[in-house]
């Protein structure tokens, strides 16, 4: 019998639904957006959807606005226009480590001591990443460049010409090398030009701040070469390195084909007889054939999770954010720094040395890809943390003089602190943010070998250097000789301790308990419950705002909201906890400092972040409008976040577009917020996690669905949304436990295909055992659409 109010057409809406989401079994993403799903419903469609490819018109005149293209190890930037297309090249482990000064400064001028380099060591043009060069590809029978375009699917780059072929290429996903397809009566010119060659071409500005010329390196000019269809220059770099760009032409059935890849003497003593020989395998095999692997890749890696949202702004903006972590982040290659494998390529070194800053740069970039479930991708940052610990202890000894591992706020690739601003740059607390890294990838795999073999002793080991840099002061809390928030008024020092210092603190003792306590090490859960109680509490004003340290309230516009983070990303404060939590939270939102319509010191990041903040906290509308902010005036035409406001609006400062890849994976995660959060409101406790199903849609989302997010404590969660209201979810267990969920249905009544499921509080208890799917449909209250709420966001 059919329910009251639920017709023939919703009872058969519901029906297609239910077998089209929950007929795979394997993991397989096969949602469709929501203007399919009546149409073709039977239909087999992978994600992302053709309409959600990123396609560009040309000219495109700057680099920061090309195609993205890369497996990991090794980018590429599609651009050009009229008769010229550009291949701008990169390779993560490309850089200049030499230092500016005094080597190894920091064992002299120590935490204690203080000194002159803790600052001059960042001035000048190295330590820095570097640039690869580019492609030139000149188009000599007479067609014209009239488009460029991204295969989100296939992670293919397209150029259209004015006559309607394209040129296609792409990264191969399982090889280091890139091929071109060039088709039938299109003729090119092909040139290798070296990072030295494009700075005297272009002759461009400054990709950004702290950015030089790469002539500023003293690098002798590349020496040039061909033979036998290949092209390629070798540069003699700092300290030994020597790296090559290659490319070789082939020509078959009508068409031309180009391999193109770069080397490094960290490859081959001779990185010009390797790039050949690769070049050769790769045209031997032809395009198709290594097309079919590296395809293969990209359908694992989108496999993972999918996601569908009523607007396809949102939509494709989410598909663009997600294939960076595929083609920026590989486990076995170096990890995106500040811009991943897409560095300047105007002849400038990229901005801010395009170096490792752990003051949210490292740490955000990496925050999204747990509930997308791309582990893999996940892993090149944290396996680069652990190959470091041996350097980070002796960081820890020679300049904290402490026991245990630390980060530098700002390093180079193999760790070394780069200086700069110290109070963010030497922070001892960075490396506390970076080991919530650790604790999140295994609370979101409970993976229980990487806890004990990986996630326990890195974290441990930093908490051993926080602990022996905490003295108790005349009431007994706890504090650090010095403290700071990042960035705050340039490079100030803030009284011990900081809130952005005590909150990261505090989030790495708890979670340190609570790793303890999970592998039975009473004496260690023990001591870190002891030295996170010892830090005190919060500061706040006699309202309840929270402060930045002891003394100061914010009343400015402040990019970096560090003083927010018990908030967002720690849950320490939460909506869930206690009334003082809450009081805090709605005083310290309450403030124009969060709340004014612009904000002339944020950056992108900011937006995004506070997107995320909004969130968590339940607040939909907010949290939709500052992404809108981010996604309408903080990107560049191909997604990359670039800093500044580029609306003309007036949101925040505008004009310059530094470009950094943090935003992105903040916008990323926001949406990803909005789906589906899990986290526990009683950190440093075992299994408290609380699944919430579409936490904080905004109104104006009257749809949406996910397939195999994941959630802490091991879950793979799908869902479906109609009418603003959740109608189906399936979550499958992958260990033994209480699942948990809450109960945010709005009194309608949830049919589940098991039984025993109890009523706890606000939350759904069920015990699950390894492998289980729990499935509940929840009974709709027909095709109403509920009313415009007067606090609904209008988009931008």
């Amino acid at each position: 019998m059919l329910k009251t109010g639920m017709n023939v057409f919703s009872f058969l809406t519901w029906t297609f639904l239910f077998f089209y989401l929950t007929r795979s079994s394997n993991g397989d993403c096969q949602v469709m957006s929501h203007s399919d799903y009546y149409s073709d419903i039977k239909t087999e469609k992978r994600y992302p959807s053709g309409r959600e490819n990123l396609v560009l018109k040309a000219p495109i005149k700057n680099w920061d606005e090309a195609i993205p293209l890369g497996n990991g190890l090794c980018g590429g930037l599609l651009w050009g226009e009229k008769s010229e297309i550009h291949l701008g090249l990169d390779r993560g482990d490309l850089w200049d480590d030499r230092t500016n000064g005094l080597r190894e400064w920091w064992k002299t001028q120590t935490w204690k001591k203080q000194g002159k380099m803790w600052e001059d060591a960042y001035y000048g043009a190295y330590p820095s990443k570097l640039p690869a060069g580019r492609i030139e590809l000149k188009l000599t029978s007479g067609q014209k460049v009239d488009e460029f375009a991204l295969n989100y699917a296939t992670a293919e780059g397209f150029v259209k010409l004015s006559d309607g072929r394209e040129i296609k290429m792409f990264f191969s996903a399982v090889e280091p090398v890139a091929l071109i397809c060039i088709p039938d009566s299109v003729r090119i010119s092909v040139d290798v030009l070296s990072p030295l060659a494009v700075s005297r071409v272009v002759q461009g500005d400054a990709a950004g701040p702290d950015s030089h010329s790469i002539q500023a390196l003293g690098y002798s000019e590349a020496v040039y070469g061909n033979a036998n269809n290949a092209q390629w220059y070798l540069q003699t770099a700092s300290m030994g390195l020597k790296y090559c760009a290659l490319t070789e032409i082939k020509y078959k059935r009508n068409e031309t084909f180009l391999a193109v890849t770069i080397t490094t003497t960290n490859d081959s003593s001779d990185p010009v007889k390797l790039a050949k020989l690769r070049c050769d395998n790769a045209l031997a095999r032809g395009y198709n054939k290594m097309l079919i692997p590296h395809v293969n890749w990209w359908k694992k890696f989108w496999k993972q999770s999918c996601i569908a949202l009523p607007e396809p702004r949102f939509q494709n903006y989410y598909t663009f954010a997600r294939y960076l972590y595929g083609a920026g982040s590989r486990k076995g290659a170096p990890p995106m720094p500040l811009q991943g494998v897409w560095s300047a390529n105007n002849g400038s070194l990229p901005p801010w040395k395009g170096d490792y800053h752990n003051d949210l740069n490292t740490e955000m970039t990496y925050i999204a890809y747990f509930t997308g479930g791309n582990f893999e991708e996940g892993a090149s940052y944290l396996d680069f943390l652990w190959k470091l610990r041996p350097f980070f202890r002796s960081f820890a000894k020679d300049f904290y003089q402490t026991s245990g591992l630390a980060t530098p706020g700002v390093m180079s690739i193999t760790g070394q602190p780069l200086g700069g601003w110290a109070s963010y740059s030497l922070s001892p607390t960075m490396s506390a943010w970076n080991a919530h890294l650790f604790y999140l990838h295994w609370r979101y795999t409970v993976d229980s070998v990487f806890l004990r073999n990986r996630a326990y002793p890195w974290c441990r080991d930093v908490g051993l250097c926080m602990a022996g840099l905490l003295k108790p002061d005349k009431d007994g809390i706890l504090k650090l000789m010095r403290s700071s928030s990042p960035e705050i008024g340039g490079n100030r020092w803030l009284t011990p301790n900081s809130n952005f210092d005590l909150m990261c603190l505090k989030m790495l003792f708890l979670s340190l308990q609570e790793m303890a306590a999970t592998l039975a090490k009473r004496n260690d859960e023990r001591r870190w419950s002891k030295l996170a109680e010892g830090l005190g509490d919060y500061h706040v004003t006699a309202d309840g705002e929270l402060m930045l340290d002891s003394k100061l309230v914010l009343r400015e516009s402040h990019r970096h909201p560090a003083n927010l983070m018990a908030i967002y990303p720690f849950n320490l404060i939460t909506n869930e906890g206690t009334e003082q939590d809450k009081k805090r939270i709605l005083v310290t939102l309450a403030r124009p400092e969060w709340t004014a319509p612009t904000h002339y010191e944020w950056c992108g990041y900011t937006w995004a972040w506070m997107s995320n903040l909004y969130a968590r906290i339940g607040d939909a509308e907010s949290a939709f409008h500052h992404l809108d902010v981010f996604i309408n005036a903080y990107l560049s035409r191909n997604g990359f976040h670039v800093n500044q406001d580029q609306s003309g609006v007036g949101f925040g400062a505008g004009g310059g577009r530094p470009f950094t890849l943090e935003g992105n994976f903040l916008g990323l995660q926001a949406i990803n917020e909005m789906l589906l959060q899990s986290w526990s409101p009683s950190p440093g406790k075992m299994n408290t996690g609380v699944i919430r199903i579409f936490p904080s849609m905004p109104w104006r989302w009257h749809t949406a669905t996910f397939t195999d997010l994941r959630a802490e404590g091991g879950y793979r969660v799908s869902a479906i949304r109609e009418n603003n209201a959740t109608i189906w979810f399936r979550i499958k267990s992958s260990t033994n436990g209480i699942l948990r969920v809450r109960d945010n249905f709005k009194e309608r009544t949830v049919n589940w295909n098991i039984k025993g499921v109890r009523k706890v509080h606000d939350n759904y208890e069920i015990p699950v055992r390894k492998g289980q799917v729990i499935e509940a449909r929840i009974a709709n209250k027909g095709d109403v659409m509920p009313e415009q709420p007067a606090n609904a966001t209008k988009p931008l």
